[in-house]
């Protein structure tokens, strides 16, 4: 039986199979995040606070199309979905998903909800204007915040039925195609110039006895907040009161769509374990209070650093610290001044899920010093060139990272060599400021100077194990020179082949040339983007 075109396509649509949702998936300390049931790699692009309206989008698509991201991450805040209380107005969520879905972009959504940078700026008038209902927490001098409290069901309720209204909305219409991979129930939350709430509830609470999922967590004997953690229960309290409040939000909108969610931090100085609370956003995510939002928030599944300190010890410092066994790295956000493209070598090379630097879009507006003086295409077009090279590896590389081992470094301030070791077989150093012929020995007074542009770091390469003697190798501004490790100290180096290529849409390599002579002689030398697979082997002597 022949069926009629419109019966048989719609018997193709129905039997169209459903496609996994998205999820976090841990494998022995490492991670990935499953689209479409394969592991994914975020490269984001995040667009400006103010540029979550429809009216600015047609400003937002060409700039994630010339960065060549895979993602765009964009705010949807309280105020505009829900402005009168209880009247809900999705028409933004279904705007930017039909739009994602004809730039062929993937979606990861931010609710500005309680929290954005700590403040209350994006939740409704009836919800900021009414302090009674709504009450702000009190600093130590008796003074009112600016910031809510963590501690009144009034605010978490009104907050969380919002968000579920949004989760809602988002599975109706997306549930099928899966453009909306990952959520961000709250932003940078915290409080600057308080390490708590000193309200008279928070201090009866403070009094009673640390919950038990703490307790363990910490391995600590039973007490009050002080007694337990000391100088520590100020800023302990306060992360455990908005973990658990923030947690609350997720668990009921993943009752309702099970997407990956995470945590964003304002971060901490990581060279300055010292800094006080307050200072930064005390009770928000930072690396010394992870192990609490663990204990208290299980519906959470990342947390994620805010990077927007250039300096690359700083960058690195924090990177290690989220890079758990415990937590998927994923940076959430980080400037878009071209010094910052370089940490995407770095975050891979720790096994990051993703890479998010923020202000992408065309609407015209810079948060330097934050981020770049410019605002157009010349702002894109340093991260768009290291999204163009990893951009087919959007599913190799995650998978690699998951099954496989990775490596990956990023040009230090000081533009210092680093060694990568590759286990007991072979090992790599990366030095840049390199010309692509020669060896800096035979300049030692360096007459020749240094290539153009180079005084600004930009460098780095990535590594991923394809075979015991067999590497993907990526790289830009380096020079990589691989050798024999412990166990073939006493043999012949062999750089075997180098094969420059690309990987196609199915995920297939495609070669395109053999590299050699001068151009292997000197190491592999990246004065553009590029992507090698390289062969080592060993001879006797």
């Amino acid at each position: 039986m022949v069926l009629a075109a419109p019966m048989a396509q719609a018997a193709a649509k129905k039997a169209a199979p459903v496609k996994p949702i998205p999820a976090l998936v841990q494998k022995d300390g490492k991670f990935a995040l499953m689209v479409d049931g394969a592991p994914f790699l975020i490269l984001g692009g995040q667009a400006n606070n103010s540029s979550n309206y429809p009216a600015a989008l047609k400003d937002v698509w060409p700039a994630i199309k010339d960065l060549n991201a895979n993602t765009l991450v964009m705010p949807v805040a309280w105020e505009q979905v829900e402005p009168v209380e209880g009247t809900f107005d999705f028409s933004f969520v279904d705007a930017l998903i039909k739009e994602a879905r004809q730039n062929n972009v993937r979606l990861v959504i931010l609710w500005f909800g309680t929290w954005k940078n700590t403040g209350p700026s994006y939740t409704p008038s009836w919800v900021k204007g009414d302090n009674k209902r709504f009450p702000r927490l009190t600093n130590k001098d008796g003074t009112l915040s600016y910031a809510l409290s963590p501690l009144y069901e009034t605010t978490r309720e009104a907050d969380k039925r919002a968000y579920v209204k949004l989760i809602e909305h988002i599975k109706a219409i997306d549930s099928g195609q899966r453009t909306v991979i990952m959520l961000q129930p709250q932003n940078e939350v915290g409080v600057y110039g308080a390490a708590r709430d000193h309200s008279a509830k928070a201090n009866a609470i403070m009094a009673q006895p640390v919950p038990e999922a703490l307790l363990r967590k910490f391995n600590k004997p039973a007490g009050n907040w002080n007694e337990v953690f000391g100088k520590d229960a100020d800023e302990f309290f306060h992360a455990w009161s908005i973990a658990s409040y923030v947690d609350n939000i997720a668990a009921a909108g993943k009752a309702v769509y099970p997407l990956p969610t995470y945590m964003n931090a304002a971060l901490k100085d990581p060279l300055n374990p010292e800094q006080a609370p307050g200072s930064y956003a005390s009770g928000g995510p930072t690396y010394n209070v992870i192990d609490v939002y663990k204990a208290a928030a299980p519906h959470i599944d990342l947390l994620a650093p805010d990077l927007y300190s250039p300096g690359s010890q700083s960058y690195e410092a924090t990177l290690n610290f989220y890079a758990r066994k415990d937590n998927a790295l994923f940076v959430a956000e980080s400037g878009n001044r071209p010094t910052y493209a370089r940490f995407i070598f770095s975050t891979l090379g720790r096994q990051g899920i993703g890479f998010d630097p923020f202000g992408f879009d065309y609407t015209g507006y810079s948060n330097f010093p934050l981020g770049s003086t410019q605002s157009g295409p010349e702002m894109v077009k340093p991260f768009g060139d290291l999204y163009e090279l990893f951009r087919p590896l959007e599913r190799v590389w995650p998978k690699l990272s998951l099954e496989s081992q990775v490596w990956g470094v990023s040009e230090p301030d000081d533009h210092s060599a680093q060694t990568l070791d590759l286990g007991p077989n072979w090992n790599a150093k990366v030095t840049y400021r390199q010309w692509q012929f020669g060896m800096p020995e035979w300049d030692p007074e360096n007459k020749n100077g240094y290539p153009e542009g180079s005084e600004i770091p930009s460098g780095g390469v990535a590594v991923a194990k394809l075979s015991d003697n067999e590497f993907l190798v990526a790289g830009y501004h380096a020079r990589i020179s691989f050798g024999a490790g412990s166990a073939n100290a006493a043999k012949g180096f062999i750089l075997d082949r180098v094969e420059e290529g690309h990987y196609d849409a199915k995920g297939n390599w495609v070669f395109e040339r053999v590299w050699n002579g001068d151009q292997t002689d000197y190491g592999l030398n990246f004065a553009q983007p590029r992507l090698f697979k390289v062969r080592l082997a060993t001879f006797e002597k």
